[in-house]
């Protein structure tokens, strides 16, 4: 039988309603909700950089069972706490609820769901720190809800309902709410379209009513969802575009989307909790959390470096407050502290982006302080925080990280088992790290700071192997060990590399980009490396590789667009006078690796990481080198770009004849100024400058 309700069948019956006007509308959460092995990306719904963040639970796109609905998910895909589920019946937990996916509807400010089996339709608008729900049940049913076990929930039986959580072992999560439907013992309501208004706090119940009641008091669902769709509208409408197709615009704005996620604001009406010294601290400038330095250093940070700078700002000043709290300069800060996580103290480089892009960091020698300190006294072991170990101290006096050979048993019982030394990898992050620290010593002035890590930051040029022009892995005696550097390590490459193989460490020097070419032969030889880097077999079957270099995806010859440490390359084509191998293969990634469909992400997206690439590149730019105020030119695939700056002025990107064919710049003007370089300055976009791109059919010689 079909509900007795008239909104659900209404609503299967007609079609959708119309989309809201704006940019917001080409936004599809469902973009890349299928991996190609790893995490594919979630359908949140939230507010830009807010912290209340919700997604139905279920395995993939592919998955038509919903296990849950949570509250909130207090961390980047992972976290959920305070899950509910709407039933008819006296059902157990474990229940997995049938769904559509064409009476699905997602939107990052609105979502609705029919469950198919209950014949519930269930909705969910979301606030900063709040958010609501309502279900419709059927009327000739029972109107029950379920509230998840591992929560500890308490019903005050006028309506209000709080509990607390335990999250990552150590850090409590608050709740308040209400119901507007009276309900008996069971949580079985009167009514049969039940609302769940409520907030979520890291500091108590109590201030999770005080968020509540600023941000909900007398609000319908109607206005919490209009005000989160406004605040999507806001964002989505800062860039605007002209040309394209449609589904280069729902990748470009869903990539936009994505790039709003993280880090998130967990401030409370002036006072946050600190999982980095687990005290609640009054302050009245926002606390944001939840990064992650490997993946976001690259692109993300200076994407909102352009989009939003005092947001950035107050996103540094988190960091600095998390080195006052806890010691130590995090990378990974989560909810509960510095999440021990990949390798490399990549903040650094965000910092001297930041510096040098004219942001203004609060407490800018406390922050160096910090960065010298992990420098110096922090180990650089893989996913592992603390002091020194003797394979630091290696490192400090020979300038590169000692790696083992094959079968050799690892001695040194700080070593992650599974994340191995990464000696090649650990070697070129942290001379990457080293030349920004260096770098921002120079700009403070702290001389002799400069000298000293600006010679350490020469440590890549240590495991550089002249035969085999790879990176490549020498043990404690300063040995050669002989690999093959595409497919020898262990999983993930984790003994000399990192997630990827040799192939794509060759390239991870972007602070030093003219020496990289000088060791690779000068510059026709380094475009000729990359030429073969395009187009290399992998030596095995697919399926082989990928058991091995599960994060290796997006391949294009041994090229991997969908990690990280592959951002960059396909640019690097730019520095030796072949731009038009750059705009070729950017055309090339785009269409093929971000289509606007639930395949339409290459790897882990990572939250934001990933999606800073496709924006910067669908807009025809990108900084190559974080840490140098520069950015290099590919190929838009709009024909206008214009990016309204909170400074009040615009940067223009122009692309005359631009086209699916009319890929190639013919020529460059900035500012009606013709230029020969593929190049344009933070400062020149930061003015509201305008680049023109002539495009054509043809590689031009620029």
């Amino acid at each position: 039988m079909r509900p007795a309700v008239l909104i659900p069948l209404l609503w299967l019956c007609c079609c959708r309603p119309a989309a809201p006007a704006g940019n917001e509308n080409y936004i599809d959460p469902t973009i890349g909700n299928i991996s190609p092995l790893l995490q594919p990306t979630r359908p949140q719904l939230h507010r830009p950089n807010q912290m209340i963040r919700v997604y139905p639970l279920r395995k993939d796109y592919t998955d038509d069972e919903i296990t849950a609905f949570p509250l909130q998910v207090v961390g980047h895909n992972a976290g959920e706490v305070f899950c509910i589920k709407p039933v008819t019946d006296s059902t157990r937990w474990e229940r997995k609820q049938l769904y559509d996916h064409e009476s699905e509807e997602i939107h990052p400010w609105y979502y609705r769901n029919w469950l198919v089996e209950d014949q519930i339709q269930v909705e969910y608008a979301p606030g900063r720190k709040c958010g609501m729900y309502r279900f419709t049940y059927p009327a000739h049913a029972a109107h029950r809800l379920l509230l998840s076990p591992v929560d500890n929930w308490v019903l005050n039986g006028n309506g209000e309902i709080t509990g607390t959580s335990l999250y990552h072992g150590d850090t409590k999560v608050y709740l308040y709410g209400q119901f507007d439907s009276p309900y008996d013992a069971a949580l079985t309501f009167k009514d049969s379209i039940v609302s769940l208004k409520y907030a979520i706090s890291y500091i108590s119940v109590a201030a999770a009513k005080v968020s509540f009641e600023q941000e909900l008091a007398g609000k319908g669902f109607a206005e919490i969802r209009k005000t989160a769709e406004a605040a999507w509208h806001r964002v989505m409408n800062q860039v605007t575009v002209e040309g394209g197709t449609v589904a280069q615009r729902r990748a470009f704005f869903t990539a936009l989307y994505r790039s709003h996620e993280r880090m998130v604001n967990i401030s409370e009406e002036g006072a946050y909790y600190s999982g980095f010294d687990k005290q609640v601290h009054a302050d009245v400038r926002p606390f944001y959390v939840d990064d992650a330095a490997w993946d976001t250093y690259q692109a993300l940070h200076p994407l909102r470096m352009i989009l939003h700078p005092h947001q950035e700002e107050d996103m540094l000043a988190s960091y600095v407050r998390m080195y006052e709290q806890s010691g130590w300069m995090p990378q990974f800060p989560r909810l509960f502290g510095d999440h021990a996580c990949m390798n490399g103290f990549h903040s650094t480089i965000i910092f001297l982006d930041a510096y040098r892009k004219g942001l203004h960091i609060a407490d800018m020698e406390k922050a160096y302080e910090g960065m010298k300190k992990n420098a110096l006294q922090a180990t650089m072991l893989p996913w592992r925080n603390g002091i020194l170990t003797s394979l630091d101290v290696f490192y400090a006096q020979h300038g590169y990280y000692p790696a083992l050979h094959p079968g050799e048993k690892e001695t040194v019982a700080e070593v992650d088992t599974f994340e191995k030394r990464q000696s090649v990898a650990v070697t070129l992050g942290h001379s990457y790290d080293d030349w920004a620290l260096g770098q921002l010593a120079k700009e403070l002035r702290h001389d002799s700071d400069a000298v000293f890590f600006g010679a350490r930051a020469k440590a890549y040029m240590n495991v550089w192997n002249e035969e085999k022009h790879f990176f490549m892995p020498k043990d404690e005696k300063g040995q050669w060990i002989d690999i093959d550097p595409g497919w020898d390590g262990g999983a993930g490459g984790r003994d000399y590399y990192d997630e990827n193989n040799g192939w794509t460490y060759q390239w991870q020097v972007a602070q030093d980009i003219p020496a990289l070419i000088g060791l690779m032969g000068g510059p026709r030889a380094f475009a000729h490396r990359l030429d073969t880097l395009f187009h290399a077999v992998l030596g095995r079957q697919r399926y082989q590789f990928w058991a091995k270099f599960p994060d290796a995806t997006g391949l294009i010859g041994q090229y991997s667009m969908g990690n990280e440490p592959g951002f960059h390359i396909p640019y690097l084509y730019n520095y030796v006078g072949q731009g038009w191998k750059t705009q070729r293969m950017i055309r090339s990634l785009l269409d093929i690796w971000f289509k606007d469909n639930e395949f339409g992400i290459p790897g882990d997206e990572d939250g934001g990481g990933m999606s800073a690439f496709v924006v910067f590149s669908s807009m025809g730019f990108y900084p190559v080198t974080a840490g140098e105020p520069v950015y290099t030119i590919g190929s838009p695939v709009f024909s206008k770009v214009v990016v309204h700056l909170e400074n009040g002025k615009d940067f223009t990107m122009v692309a005359h004849n631009c086209s699916a064919v009319n890929k190639y710049v013919q020529g460059v003007k900035m500012n009606g100024k013709e230029r020969k370089a593929l190049f344009f300055t933070h400062a020149e976009l930061m003015a509201g400058g305008t680049l023109e791109l002539e495009m054509g059919d043809k590689p031009a010689r620029l």
